[in-house]
């Protein structure tokens, strides 16, 4: 029997605190979201007690707080401030170092240390998309990026399905949705209900199995299985946001000299929020750090972002000055363009940029004006 088409069986509190203690044991580095600062974010958990049971969240644009639940759910939130992509993409990566002895010779090393073995617990199907699509950017094209590579080889993936979908959500209308695409290791589906709290888990790959023997569970049972399934069912009809039903890619194309870039242009503070908390955005550059002897020096990756100005500059100046052009370049490669590069689109409806906006700018919203001056025009 394959991995997938193993049958769903079902842990209950006790069932995936064991599950956590079994990654641990293996010597993995295991990350999932926990409450700290006012949010919730991504942290590395010694046990499944740090799991954030009990907190939801509420959420608009340029809005995001915390709220209690009575129901004790752990997975029962919409993605906040991080993804993944802090750990298999780091905002911040050592490339190599130069050294200089005292007869000047200049000797490089390569900063190649064996990265952690992690597994990620609780990754939402729109962060598993997103990381689908960073695997493709990264690793499946002819200049790879051998640090994300290595991390990416060495992660184990543990899904967490959507029942609780945030104000800015719209995974559906993008093509995904509050169920797990292939590509975990484990999917787990929270069910809390008049028999008990516990986890569907459903297993997609040989090492996932592999780790499901090691903890205590019991076969799947139908009214968890059914409740799982209808709880998923009503969270795609729940989506607090929806990009028009319009072709995207040709949108973008025919919207360049649109009037609504100068309106988003006179709101947007162009701070790059929108692409640092993205999980798909990968855009970096390099910079060099020297010590005061000049005789060590280092090349370190760190992030950037096509709104900061410097990040088009050529000679003789930027080639994107305006923040009416950077924010097109952004949403354009975003929705359009992506597909050119990658044959996909570089947004997963996860909603970050819209919840962290200090602007409150609205990708759907920008995207339905498009659409609506488009029809203007061609009417």
């Amino acid at each position: 029997m394959t991995p997938t088409a193993a049958p769903a069986v079902v842990l209950d509190r006790h069932g995936l605190d064991a599950l956590v203690t079994a990654l641990v044991a293996q010597g993995r580095t295991v990350v999932g979201p926990t409450v700290r600062d006012g949010a919730m974010v991504l942290s590395e958990l010694a046990s499944a007690d740090a799991l954030p049971y009990g907190w939801g969240v509420e959420l608009d644009a340029g809005r995001y707080r915390l709220v209690s639940r009575e129901d004790g759910a752990a997975f029962a939130h919409s993605a906040g401030p991080q993804s993944w992509k802090s750990y298999l993409h780091p905002a911040r990566e050592r490339l190599w170092s130069a050294d200089r002895s005292p007869e000047g010779r200049v000797v490089f090393s390569e900063h190649s240390a064996e990265p952690p073995s992690y597994a990620f617990l609780g990754v939402r199907p729109c962060d598993l998309r997103a990381i689908a699509i960073q695997d493709r950017v990264l690793t499946g094209g002819a200049h790879e990026d051998t640090g994300y590579g290595k991390r990416r080889r060495r992660a184990l993936l543990i899904a967490a399905e959507c029942t609780e979908p945030g104000a800015t959500c719209f995974c559906v209308s993008m093509g995904g949705g509050p169920a797990a695409d292939p590509g975990y290791d484990l999917a787990l589906t929270e069910v809390v209900d008049e028999d008990g709290h516990r986890f569907l888990v459903r297993v997609g790959s040989e090492e996932g199995a592999r780790l499901l023997e090691q903890v205590p569970h019991r076969t799947a049972d139908m009214v968890t299985e059914a409740t799982a399934r209808t709880s998923v069912d009503a969270a795609r009809d729940r989506m607090g946001r929806a990009m028009p039903p319009v072709d995207l890619r040709a949108l973008m194309g025919a919207s360049l000299e649109a009037e609504r870039w100068n309106d988003v242009a006179e709101r947007c503070l162009t701070c790059g929020n929108c692409t640092m908390v993205c999980p798909t955005c990968f855009c970096t550059t390099t910079e060099e750090v020297t010590d005061l002897t000049g005789d060590h020096t280092e090349r370190w990756q760190r992030w950037d972002s096509c709104f900061d100005l410097d990040f088009s500059n050529l000679h003789g100046g930027p080639v994107r000055a305006t923040p009416r052009s950077r924010y097109r370049q952004w949403l354009t490669h975003k929705l359009s363009t992506w597909h050119d590069q990658f044959d996909t689109s570089g947004c997963v409806g996860c909603g970050r940029c819209i919840a962290w906006c200090p602007a409150g700018i609205d990708i759907t919203e920008e995207v339905a004006a498009l659409d609506a001056e488009h029809g203007t025009e061609t009417d």
